[in-house]
């Protein structure tokens, strides 16, 4: 029985349609320079130039760049120099970080895109998927990423998965249907299944594409566009911070404007008057909220990177830690997205259970059912069943032909699954002449059972079995086998025109399963002792939905477990959605376009959604979700631009992670933000105190800018490092709209940075009062200051007593800043140069331990007025209070 046998791909000669040459390289050059690459639109990278421009408009910057211009004007070119280069180094930083993280999503874009091999100037070449242009032929096969929308010139038992598109799990056979428009349909959907596009996979057989629409008018790119007419805010805690800047700022400038009019009437010399004013207007600004939140959030974005999980917008963490429900899809993100056959059934209803872990035989009479499985599968499969049937084989030593066929490594006929007929049939000859062929086929098992031409009974019966299966989250595969000797009904090869000339035997039921992850269930519960519901959304049946959602950890029982179908919700308008949709758990047979719908239904009604993707249907859910998720393992492109954050790993204990990291940076920065208000009240206090009690000038700009330049965010790292407190997962989600700081913590705030000032100005009045010269009360203020800020930093580390971490050695960050601060006031009183740059004076031993004793005094007063952590049970797990 001779094989089949098709023309090479490409070398057709003589249809008028040029295959043998394909486009030639000029022509290729020219419509890639017209019509641009094949990739989709993404937002381009600013020139560093604008990064700069954004910067010197910071408060900060431009009060540093003014008090060096007065300071040179005075002749004294060290200090102006000094500040000057405090503001080129902050724009530098910010210029390098926002570079490397245009470069790393620019690295994931290359990585993501696939190879083609296309005909040019009758060679086969094998080029970037970038490249690919109108016009262009492409030789497809098994396994590959389709480049772009193209017309089938060729199609040879064709199978394409485009669940990517539609969402659909099952692959998509393809062939040639003559249409006079076949080749400039533009890359639209047509009926004849003569249409391939761009971003599907190439799950079996081969064929011969005409590329039609390339990059952004293809269809991948044209649901890509969507996404504009979808607006994203800007993150809630950036706008925050930046209220309370501009609030700080507005009440620092009218202090300082009032300061040096003060100063220039009653002292004299108005330039003077104008470095006491910047000095008050520095003071005064929290310039380190912006700073420490863009740190916070870079720092987060590292930490997860090295999770697998990567930051496209640094802000996605700060909502990370707000999230109510997380939206996820079920293959690959619960489940391992690897099929295996874990159920083997019979015709006259034996069954066995087969555990992937467990190295059990398998009962002889199950083996023709596996046997003939894989004699229908293909010897090399892209199909993740196929695979299955294959491993399955393989850990039990069965090998084609096992059960008598010849030892061609491929079979010598094959009939691949159709619109008409989901089933694929094999035909292998026979091991010896004159022996009847072996012929296998699987498939749907109503079309097994067509095949098999069974009975009405008999339907009812294998209807039954295949429901038993499928209420357990399984895909339910029918075998059946038949021998064929040649007939005169058959074709020239031999062979029937259809399976349905054979004579099959029904073997029985292969069950198949996607297993959970095994770490599913574990996060899962996390998520819901942390008071944030995980809602699956997939198109499988609901039956297999329902059951992976209680094996993930939904719904302790699958009647508990409230699902709502695609059919259903598409019934319902936006109204009765709302209604319905915080009660449903698992929503099955989705279609693309529900999703965005499901999304919508969720924040209308107070949620924080989470969602993760993969698909191009994905996308615009996932840019309209407060915190979008796309998959970067088998996720597209359109989903990674639409989404905040790349889970390159694909598993769902990933997210969980980053939720728990998100929580433990936003309780962090509280604590960051808190000491940096608190710390701003004495260093402003001292700013002013001169001018309201006729003491000499105890700091001055320089001063001012190595305190917020220098020890403010440094110190501030100390809080990114802090590893959370211990009930970060145990307490419910943050309130959408909550602000950084609730009334009751900026007066906590207020309160430690009063005490601090309180302390500072008796110590300073009580030393001027007996006499100390200008330059060592100037040294002594600022020492005690410094000590000031590291009490503060030690008080801010939890914000309740009770509760860890405990100050100590546990964190080698602030172990480092405590040792840097030490070695700095050493430098300065003993190296001469500093000592006269920062206008300071040796101080005594004596001196020395006062100011390091106001720092202690702080700390214990701050810590007896903390209130006392309380750990109480809740309904979600262990809750903290403070009292």
């Amino acid at each position: 029985m001779a094989t089949p046998t098709h023309p090479p791909l490409g070398l057709n000669k003589g249809s008028g349609t040029g295959l043998a040459t394909g486009l030639t390289a000029a022509i290729a050059a020219e419509r890639l320079a017209t019509e641009g690459p094949n990739e989709l639109v993404h937002a381009t990278s600013r020139p560093w130039w604008r990064t700069v421009v954004d910067v010197l408009k910071e408060p900060m910057l431009l009060l540093l760049l003014i008090a060096g211009a007065v300071y040179l004007a005075l002749g004294d070119r060290t200090e102006a120099l000094v500040l000057l280069g405090f503001a080129c180094l902050s724009v530098g930083i910010t210029v390098v970080q926002e570079r490397r993280t245009e470069a790393a999503l620019a690295a994931l874009r290359d990585l993501s895109s696939p190879r083609a091999l296309v005909i040019r100037d009758g060679q086969r070449r094998r080029i970037p998927g970038h490249e690919v242009v109108r016009g262009d032929w492409v030789c497809l096969a098994e396994g590959d990423r389709i480049p772009a929308d193209g017309a089938l010139q060729e199609a040879h038992h064709l199978q394409v998965d485009e669940s990517l598109l539609t969402g659909e799990s099952l692959p998509v056979a393809k062939q040639i249907v003559p249409s006079k428009s076949n080749a400039d349909s533009g890359g639209q959907a047509s009926a004849d299944h003569s249409q391939v596009f761009g971003g599907t996979l190439v799950t079996t057989g081969s064929g011969l594409m005409k590329v039609t629409a390339t990059g952004p008018r293809s269809a991948i790119g044209r649901i890509g566009g969507l996404l504009g007419s979808i607006e994203t805010a800007a993150p809630a805690l950036q706008q925050e911070t930046r209220r309370l800047v501009l609030w700080f700022a507005g009440i620092g400038g009218a202090v300082s404007v009032l300061a040096v009019v003060l100063y220039g009437l009653y002292r004299g010399g108005w330039l003077d008057a104008l470095l006491a004013g910047i000095v008050i207007g520095m003071s005064m600004l929290p310039e380190e909220f912006p700073v420490v939140l863009t740190v916070f959030m870079a720092m987060g974005a590292l930490r997860l990177a090295k999770a697998r999980v990567l930051t496209r917008r640094a802000a996605m963490i700060e909502v990370l830690g707000s999230a109510t429900t997380l939206c996820t899809d079920k293959t690959g993100t619960l489940t391992e997205n690897r099929m295996r056959i874990v159920r083997l059934r019979l015709s006259d209803g034996q069954e066995v259970a087969i555990d992937a872990n467990r190295e059990t035989p398998l009962p002889q009479a199950f083996l023709p059912l596996l046997d003939y499985g894989l004699l229908a599968s293909a010897p090399q499969p892209h199909d993740p069943m196929e695979k299955a049937f294959h491993e399955l084989a393989e850990r039990h030593g069965r090998e084609p032909p096992s059960v008598g066929a010849s030892d061609a490594s491929s079979p010598a006929h094959r009939y691949p699954l159709s619109t008409e007929l989901l089933a694929v049939s094999h035909v292998w000859e026979a091991a010896e002449p004159g022996n009847p062929a072996l012929v296998a086929t699987k498939g749907a098992p109503e079309a097994v059972a067509r095949l098999c031409r069974m009975d009405a009974a008999a339907v009812q019966k294998l209807g039954a079995a295949v429901d038993e299966l499928a209420a357990q989250g399984l895909r339910v595969l029918a075998v059946a086998q038949a021998h064929w000797h040649q007939q005169s009904n058959a074709t020239a090869t031999g062979l029937p025109e259809t399976p349905e000339g054979f004579d099959f035997q029904y073997l029985g039921l292969v069950g198949l399963a996607d297993p959970v992850r095994p770490e599913v269930p574990a996060a899962v519960a996390e998520c819901q002792a942390a008071g944030i519901r995980v809602v699956m959304i997939t198109g499988d049946y609901p039956a297999t939905a329902r059951a992976i959602g209680v094996a993930a950890g939904l719904a302790r029982h699958a009647a508990q477990l409230r699902l709502l179908s695609g059919p259903e919700l598409a019934a319902l308008d936006d109204d009765a959605l709302v209604a319905q949709v915080k009660a449903i758990d698992v929503f099955a047979r989705i279609l693309p376009e529900q999703k965005l719908r499901i999304v919508l239904a969720l924040q209308r009604v107070g949620e924080v959604v989470a969602m993760t993707g993969d698909g191009v249907n994905d996308a615009p859910a996932l840019k309209a979700a407060d915190i979008g998720i796309a998959m970067g393992g088998r996720g597209t492109d359109v989903a990674r631009e639409a989404a905040g954050i790349v889970l390159l790993d694909d598993n769902f204990g990933s997210i969980v992670g980053a939720v728990r990291l998100g929580r433990r940076i936003y309780d962090n920065l509280q604590k960051a933000m808190g000491f940096i208000v608190a710390v701003h009240i004495p260093i402003a206090g001292l700013a002013i105190l001169p001018l309201a009690t006729g003491l000499p000038l105890l700091l001055g700009p320089l001063h001012i800018a190595f305190l917020e330049m220098v020890i403010d965010p440094v110190c501030s790292l100390a809080f990114e490092v802090e590893s959370g407190d211990a009930d970060a997962m145990q307490r419910p989600p943050r309130a959408r709209g909550s602000r950084l700081f609730s009334r009751q913590q900026v007066l906590r705030a207020a309160l430690q940075g009063l005490l601090a000032l309180g302390l500072l100005v008796g110590l300073t009045l009580a030393l001027h009062y007996q006499g100390v010269a200008a330059g060592a009360l100037r040294t002594m203020a600022f020492f005690a200051l410094v000590a000031c800020i590291v009490a503060l930093i030690l008080a801010n580390r939890t914000s309740a007593r009770g509760g860890a971490p405990r100050h100590g050695s546990s964190n080698p960050v602030l172990t480092g800043i405590l040792v840097a601060v030490g070695l700095a006031l050493t430098v300065s009183q003993l190296w001469p140069t500093a000592t006269r740059l920062f206008h300071f004076e040796r101080l005594g031993t004596g001196m020395t331990t006062l100011a390091l004793g106001t720092g202690i005094l702080l700390l214990l007063v701050t810590e007896l007025t903390k209130p006392r952590r309380v750990i109480q049970p809740g309904a979600a797990g262990p809750k903290a209070q403070s009292r």
